[in-house]
């Protein structure tokens, strides 16, 4: 047995919680009157999704498709770019494609329960957890969860962008052990188009991905490999795979050489560090001087307020923060102990001096290191996939 099928067998095989990702382009087809939803295919991936399940697997399903679903019923050939119109298709396309997974899944007596979510769901702790907490309980009634954006309420600003970030931030929400995202080619390909059997280090970029965005999705194969990527770095295990390979999921999941696999790191984060770390979205930036910047990284200090040279964005105690070098490299995020109005006055300081100069008594850090999680152990600048700050 080659290396590469032991490390497939070793990650994929025992994973329990899995969370499989389905993109439009999968969904729909041509044909002579136009386009319309395969509605084969979903029986054909609710047939493997059984037969994980009963294997002992709780499987979710993040599944595009609404918008697609809306214009096939509404007899569109393709994807408008009127937001309005898209959130009006999304709308009409949701109810139809839920009819379709509601239909397959009673051919097996299981029921489906829909969840559609927002970016904002992701970034407040508590809305985080009642999602966690729902898709575990409609696993226990013994539920199917389906997933997907809510596309007819989100704008611009509040968006995923894709099911791909989502199925990424659902299987860190669950401590699911493998991401499989479908999709319409073979995986991740080289400039020769040859799969890339696995990607070794999930915080470097691929050189030369190809794999072409679909008419009817909003993805295309960066996205899907910077989703990948977030869920590695957590220490799970991703596949991008072709969703038309017979038996994929069972194939996958048996550890079989299918699509690419990107490789998890060794260290598993626990859950709250990877919401700190991977999920919510920053609301501001602290910047350190070259001292503190080496306590964090080297020395995983907590972070003090003598070691904060600068203060961007505005946001209140708890929120989540990115730690960068004086050049500006992400080092860390973690949860500030202080507004930005405090921090404002206080960055510079020693510590004996904060309790004076804001009137109160005060933390001692700014960032507890238990509190913190380290994002570019090298100094690297942060992939493209990581969530950005929020506005305001």
């Amino acid at each position: 047995m080659n290396e590469s099928l032991s490390l497939r067998q070793s990650t994929l095989r025992p994973a329990k919680r899995v969370v499989v990702k389905i993109g439009s382009a999968l969904l729909t087809r041509q044909t002579r009157a136009g386009y319309g939803i395969r509605a084969g295919f979903i029986r054909e991936m609710v047939r493997q999704i059984v037969a994980l399940r009963a294997q002992g697997r709780q499987v979710t399903l993040v599944s595009s498709g609404a918008v697609a679903a809306g214009c096939v019923e509404m007899g569109k050939r393709r994807r408008p770019t009127d937001v309005a119109e898209l959130q009006a298709l999304a709308a009409i396309g949701q109810r139809r494609l839920m009819s379709y997974y509601h239909q397959a899944l009673r051919a097996h007596r299981l029921s489906a329960g829909q969840l559609l979510l927002s970016r904002e769901d992701f970034d407040a702790r508590e809305r985080f957890l009642n999602i966690r907490n729902c898709v575990l309980k409609l696993h226990e009634m013994g539920a199917i969860p389906v997933l997907n954006e809510n596309d007819a309420a989100a704008v611009d600003e509040i968006r995923f962008g894709d099911n791909d970030l989502l199925a990424a931030m659902m299987t860190n929400a669950l401590g699911a052990q493998a991401l499989v995202l479908l999709t319409v080619v073979d995986g991740v390909l080289d400039p020769r188009k040859q799969v890339i059997d696995r990607v070794e280090d999930p915080t470097q970029n691929v050189e030369g991905v190809t794999g072409a965005r679909s008419a009817w999705g909003s993805g295309g194969m960066r996205s899907k490999l910077d989703a990948a990527r977030l869920v590695a770095e957590a220490g799970e295990a991703a596949v991008i795979a072709n969703g038309n390979t017979p038996n994929v999921l069972l194939r996958v999941l048996a550890g079989e050489s299918v699509g690419t696999l990107v490789v998890p790191a060794s260290k598993r984060l626990a859950a709250r560090s990877r919401w700190i770390g991977l999920t919510a979205r920053p609301s501001g930036f602290l910047t350190l001087d070259d001292g503190a910047a080496q306590a964090v990284l080297q020395g995983k200090k907590s972070l003090l307020a003598s070691g904060v040279s600068a203060v961007t964005g505005r946001f209140e105690r708890g929120e989540v923060l990115v730690l960068r070098d004086p050049r500006g490299r992400e080092l860390a995020r973690g949860l500030s102990n202080y507004s930005s109005t405090d921090l404002q006055r206080i960055a510079g300081l020693r510590s004996a001096q904060i309790a004076s100069t804001l009137g109160r008594p005060a933390y001692k850090a700014v960032v507890h290191r238990d509190n913190l999680v380290i994002r570019s152990p090298d100094g690297d600048d942060a992939p493209p996939s990581r969530p950005g700050p929020r506005s305001g």
